[in-house]
């Protein structure tokens, strides 16, 4: 092929199918560039394409831990020639972190659960002990995060310690963890998931997960009928997640999720929020989205064109600066 319009960055083998699909049937002349493995010359990356990165925190789960630091170098290489990345290096690292989103959540105003990040747990403790009124039960997780993998519910410091005691893989990929305080909210309340394109709500839906973390919108991990490929974190929920459109979601939490986007500078991406008495309560910003055909369509159209049409006009106006 000559020199593509566009480079998808991927890692996961079923997520990008749909959106494969349309820029195919849409004429859009592209390659994708597998993250599992590979390698590059730095004076031979071409800025010339657009680059659309699809990377995601999660691909240590799979196996594919070496995906994402090569996703990193690839990024900064091209922005550094002076190429374009749609949701491009800060967008990245800010996804990595979920010690850098709470600090940016912070930042904006909005509303998010205290966080510890940690590679220690003595040192974790000395912290919580001097954390004014920290509430209890509180949730560990990656730092790293994604897909909801290896998120557990704890109750003191010393069910910390014997967690990682018994399951030292923990650790994974990068030796830090995050103490996260708990938002109280019902079983069946549900998370929202707001997905953004080009600084614009594109659709909300309502996630109920009855006790799980794996929240994936994907319908590869999370189908309507049968099982999912995703790796399944330790809390087995009591009935399979839900995903249903939610079109009332408040102006308040779209607002947020403007303001979250746009300080990110995340293109094409996910907010997820959980409503309370007293407004929305920020707590994931995904890069990498997963976008839910159904809930699309529930909407009146299908959110892998809508991209499509963002990617195209994206493609124009980067040929048009070359």
């Amino acid at each position: 092929m000559s020199t593509p319009d566009l480079v998808v960055l991927f890692e996961h083998p079923e997520w990008q199918k749909p959106l494969f699909e349309v820029l195919g049937r849409r004429g859009v002349r592209f390659e994708a560039l597998d993250l599992k493995a590979g390698a590059f010359r730095h004076d031979a990356l071409s800025p010339r394409p657009l680059y659309f990165n699809q990377a995601s925190p999660s691909a240590y789960v799979r196996g594919n831990t070496r995906a994402v630091p090569f996703a990193a170098s690839v990024i900064r290489t091209i922005e550094v020639a002076g190429g374009r990345v749609i949701n491009g290096w800060k967008a990245l690292s800010i996804e990595l972190s979920k010690s850098t989103q709470a600090a940016l959540l912070t930042r904006l105003g909005l509303q998010t659960p205290r966080s510890i990040p940690f590679n220690d747990v003595e040192a974790l403790a000395r912290v919580v002990e001097t954390a004014p009124a920290w509430q209890w039960p509180a949730l560990i997780k990656p730092e790293q995060g994604g897909s909801g993998a290896r998120i557990y519910q704890v109750s003191s410091i010393d069910e910390v310690r014997r967690l990682i005691i018994d399951q030292p893989d923990l650790w994974a990929p990068d030796h830090l963890l995050l103490l996260q305080e708990k938002i109280p909210s019902e079983l069946d309340a549900g998370i929202i998931r707001m997905e953004f394109l080009d600084g614009e709500l594109l659709y909300a839906m309502k996630v109920l997960a009855y006790g799980g973390f794996n929240l994936c919108p994907s319908e590869a991990c999370n189908p309507a009928d049968g099982e999912g490929s995703c790796e399944l974190p330790a809390a087995k929920p009591t009935k399979p997640v839900e995903f249903h459109p939610y079109p009332q979601v408040s102006a308040a939490a779209v607002e947020g999720g403007k303001k979250i986007v746009r300080a990110a500078e995340i293109d094409v991406g996910g907010i997820e929020f959980i409503e309370t008495p007293n407004g929305p309560v920020f707590y994931d910003i995904n890069a990498n989205s997963n976008l839910r055909a159904p809930i699309g369509k529930a909407f009146g159209f299908d959110p892998f064109e809508r991209v499509v049409d963002y990617l195209i006009a994206q493609i124009e106006k980067h040929r048009a600066k070359r």
